[in-house]
C-alpha cells in the first residue's frame, strides 16, 4: 500500500523530497540549502566544525548521526596519527644503531645464501639485503609495541567517546524519550506484506486458512541459498588470493632467468609491487559484486522490516568486504614463509611451484607494502574518484536521456522545475555503502596497525577530504532523502567493537609472529653472551650441505660467486648437517614459540583489561546532560503531583457542592415525607 507500492508498480517512476528550502530567521530568508553549501560542502572550510544541526534539521536525524561519528572519529585520529609519526620517526633515527641490519650490511659479511628458488637461481650474498633489513626496522622496532598498545586504548577511547557524544546529541535533538520501534518506524515492509499475501491467496484455494506471516519453513530455501552463496563468495577470494601467489612465483623464477642485471637486481621489489597492485584492483571490482550480492540475497530472505533488511544486508556485505580487503594482508602476515620447508626438503604447489619465502628482513616489510598500497588505492581510487566521477557520469547520462525522450524542441527553452531538477540528480541508496568504507578504513587503522603506523595519518588525510567530499555529494549530486529519525547508529556500533576486540589479537599475533621482537628479545636474555644483539643474525642462520639439494633442484649456476659452494645458510632454526640429528628443529625453535605464545596471551589479556579500565572510568553520559535529565525528571514529576493535586481539588469541590444541595433538598423533603429522611441522611453520609 501506499507511494512504496505504486513505485514498484511502475506508475510512479520516482519519489523525493525536494531540495531547496527556505527558512525564515530574524526577518531575514535563507536558503537552508545554500547555508549547508557554504558553510559544510566546500573544501575551503576543511578546519571548521562540521554544522551537525543544519544538517540534522536538512535531511534527518539519521544522516545527521553519520557525519556526527564521522567527524568525532576524524577528530579522535589526529592524536593517533601524531604517535604514529612518531614512532615512524623513532625507527628513522635508530636505524643506524639497530645492530642485526649493521650486521648485515657490514662489507666483510660473507654469509652465503641458498637459493630463493629453484634451479633458475643462484646462492646470494646476506649483505645484498641490507636496505630490506635498514627499511624493515623503520617498522620493526621496540616502540611497535608501545604503538601496538596505545590504538588498542585509542579504539576503546574513540568508543566511549562516541557514546558521549551520542547520548548529548540525543538531548539535544529531544530523542531521549523515544523508543527504537518509534525512531525506526519499525513497519513492515511492502516486499514482505506482498509475499504473505500471495501465499495467504495459495492458501486460501487450499485450505480457506488465512496467512498473516512468513514462517521459518517459507524462508529455508532462501537461507540455504545465503549460505551457499557467502560461501562460494568467500572460496572465490581465496582461489584469488591462491591465485596472485601463484603469479609471484612464477614471475620471480622469470625474472632470475632475465639477461638484464638490473631486472635480476630487484626482482623482489617488483614482485611485491606488482603483486600488492594486483590484489588491490582485484579488491575494487568484488567490493562492487559483493555488494550487489549482498543485496540481493537480502531482498531474497524478503525480511519483515526496513530495520531487520539493514541489518541483514550490512551484515552480508562486511563479511564479504572484510575477507575480500583483508585475506591477502592475513595470507602474508601469518601464513607465508611458514610453509616453506627447508633446502633439500621444499614444500611445492602442484609439484612444480616451490612456496615463496620472506625476506630475510622478515615478513613486516611486505606486509607494510601491501597494506599501504591496499589502503591507499581503497581511499584514493574507490572512495574519492569513484564518489567523484560516478554520480556525475551517471547525472549526465539520465540527462541526457530524458532530453531525447520527454522534452520537445519548445520546452527545451523553458526554465525546468525543481521536481525535475532533482529527477537528473543520482537517487539517494541508503548510508551503508558511507559507513562500510569508514569501518573498513578503520579496520585498516587498527587490525594491522604493528606493521604500518602511519596507517592513521594517511586515515586523517583522507577523512579530511572525505567529510566534504559526502557532504558536496549529498548537497549537489543526490536527490534529497527521507528524513528519518534515529537514537544511534545501530548495527555499526557492534561492528565497530568487534573490529576493536580482534584488532587486539591480531595486533598480538603480528608483533609475536610476524615481526622478529621476540626472536631479538629471547636471544638477548637467553643466548647472548654479553647481553647485547651482537651475533643475532648468525644465531637465527641454520646450514645446509649443498650436496643434499634432491636431483634437479640444485642450482644451475653454482660459480655464480666465483668459487665453490660447500655450505649455505637459510632462515630457520634447525639443527646442522653434522650434527646427530640433521636438519631437525633445534631448542631455540621451541624456545622462541614458548615465548611467543606467552606474549600473546600476556598481550592479549593485559590489553584487553586496560580498555575494560577505560571504559569504566568514562561515564557512558555527560554528567552536565544527566544532571540536566535528572532536573527535568523532578520537574515532570511535580508537575504530575500538581496536576493530580489539581484533580483531587476539583473533584473535592464538586463533591462539597454536591452535598449541600443534596442536604438543601433532603430538608426540603422532609417536611413533606418524614419517612424518607432516613435515606437521604444516610446517602449524604456516604456521599
Amino acid at each position: 500500500a501506499g507511494i512504496t507500492s505504486l513505485l514498484g508498480s511502475g506508475v510512479y517512476t520516482a519519489a523525493y523530497p525536494l531540495h531547496d528550502v527556505s527558512i525564515m530567521q530574524l526577518n531575514i530568508v535563507y536558503c537552508l540549502l545554500q547555508l549547508l553549501y557554504e558553510e559544510w560542502a566546500n573544501y575551503s572550510v576543511f578546519y571548521k566544525y562540521q554544522p551537525i544541526g543544519l544538517v540534522r534539521k536538512y535531511f534527518g536525524e539519521k544522516i545527521g548521526l553519520y557525519f556526527a561519528w564521522l567527524g568525532l572519529y576524524t577528530q579522535m585520529l589526529i592524536p593517533a596519527s601524531l604517535v604514529g609519526v612518531i614512532v615512524f620517526l623513532y625507527g628513522c633515527a635508530t636505524v643506524d644503531d639497530n645492530i642485526p641490519s649493521m650486521e648485515i650490511c657490514h662489507p666483510k659479511n660473507n654469509i652465503t645464501m641458498c637459493p630463493l628458488c629453484d634451479r633458475v637461481c643462484s646462492y646470494w650474498k646476506l649483505s645484498t639485503a641490507c636496505g630490506t633489513a635498514r627499511a624493515s626496522h623503520l617498522f620493526d622496532n621496540p616502540a611497535t609495541v608501545f604503538f601496538s598498545i596505545f590504538m588498542a586504548l585509542w579504539a576503546a577511547m574513540f568508543m566511549e567517546h562516541w557514546k558521549r557524544r551520542q547520548m548529548r546529541l540525543n538531548y539535544e535533538w529531544d530523542l531521549t524519550g523515544f523508543e527504537d520501534e518509534e525512531v525506526s518506524g519499525d513497519h513492515p515492509r511492502a516486499e514482505y506484506e506482498f509475499r504473505v499475501m500471495q501465499k495467504s491467496m495459495c492458501k486460501d484455494q487450499k485450505s480457506q486458512q488465512k496467512v498473516e506471516k512468513l514462517t521459518y519453513r517459507d524462508r529455508l530455501p532462501a537461507y540455504m541459498t545465503n549460505i551457499v552463496m557467502m560461501l562460494l563468495m568467500i572460496g572465490v577470494t581465496f582461489a584469488i588470493v591462491f591465485g596472485v601467489i601463484l603469479y609471484r612465483i612464477s614471475t620471480k623464477a622469470a625474472l632470475h632467468m632475465s639477461s638484464n642485471p638490473i631486472t635480476r637486481n630487484h626482482v623482489q621489489l617488483t614482485v611485491k609491487t606488482t603483486a600488492a597492485i594486483i590484489n588491490l584492483v582485484v579488491i575494487l571490482i568484488l567490493d562492487e559484486v559483493y555488494g550487489a550480492v549482498a543485496r540481493w540475497l537480502t531482498v531474497l530472505e524478503v525480511p519483515k522490516t526496513d530495520k531487520s533488511f539493514e541489518e541483514r544486508l550490512i551484515f552480508k556485505t562486511f563479511i564479504l568486504k572484510f575477507f575480500n580487503a583483508f585475506t591477502p594482508i592475513i595470507y602474508i602476515a601469518f601464513f607465508r614463509g611458514r610453509l616453506v620447508g627447508r633446502p633439500g626438503s621444499y614444500l611445492y604447489v602442484f609439484e612444480s611451484y616451490r612456496m615463496e619465502e620472506c625476506a630475510h628482513g622478515g615478513c613486516l616489510m611486505e606486509l607494510c607494502i601491501q597494506l599501504s598500497i591496499t589502503m591507499l588505492g581503497k581511499q584514493l581510487i574507490q572512495n574519492n574518484l569513484f564518489e567523484i566521477g560516478v554520480p556525475k557520469l551517471k547525472k549526465l547520462i539520465r540527462y541526457i536521456r530524458s532530453k531525447q525522450a520527454a522534452f520537445q524542441e519548445e520546452e527545451r527553452q523553458k526554465k525546468l522545475q525543481r521536481y525535475e531538477t532533482d529527477h537528473f540528480l543520482e537517487p539517494f541508496a541508503g548510508l551503508t555503502p558511507e559507513y562500510m568504507e569508514m569501518i573498513i578504513q578503520f579496520g585498516f587503522v587498527t587490525l594491522f596497525v604493528a606493521s604500518f603506523p602511519l596507517a592513521p595519518l594517511f586515515a586523517l588525510l583522507n577523512n579530511i577530504i572525505e567529510i566534504r567530499l559526502d557532504a558536496k555529494k549529498f548537497v549537489t549530486e543526490l536527490r534529497r532523502p527521507v528524513a528519518a529519525r534515529a537514537k544511534d547508529i545501530g548495527i555499526w556500533y557492534n561492528i565497530l567493537r568487534g573490529v576493536a576486540k580482534v584488532a587486539v589479537i591480531i595486533n598480538a599475533f603480528v608483533i609475536s609472529f610476524t615481526s622478529d621482537f621476540i626472536p631479538r628479545m629471547v636471544y638477548q636474555y637467553m643466548y647472548s653472551p654479553d647481553g647485547s644483539m651482537h651475533g643475532f643474525v648468525n644465531h637465527t642462520l641454520s646450514y645446509f650441505n649443498v650436496s643434499h639439494f634432491q636431483d634437479g633442484k640444485e642450482t644451475m649456476d653454482p660459480l655464480h660467486l666465483g668459487y665453490t659452494i660447500e655450505i649455505c645458510r637459510y632462515k630457520d632454526y634447525r639443527e646442522p648437517p653434522w650434527s646427530t640429528t640433521p636438519y631437525e628443529i633445534s631448542k631455540e625453535f621451541w624456545a622462541v614459540l614458548a615465548v611467543r605464545l606467552a606474549f600473546v596471551i600476556v598481550f592479549q589479556n593485559v590489553v584487553m583489561l586496560m580498555s575494560d579500565i577505560v571504559d569504566w572510568l568514562i561515564p557512558d553520559i555527560p554528567k552536565d546532560i544527566s544532571l540536566q535529565i535528572h532536573k527535568e525528571k523532578i520537574l515532570l514529576v511535580d508537575l504530575f503531583m500538581k496536576e493530580e493535586q489539581g484533580k483531587v481539588y476539583i473533584l473535592e469541590s464538586r463533591a462539597s457542592a454536591g452535598g449541600k444541595e443534596n442536604c438543601s433538598r433532603s430538608n426540603n423533603n422532609s417536611t413533606m415525607a418524614q419517612p424518607r429522611s432516613g435515606l437521604h441522611t444516610n446517602s449524604t453520609k456516604n456521599l
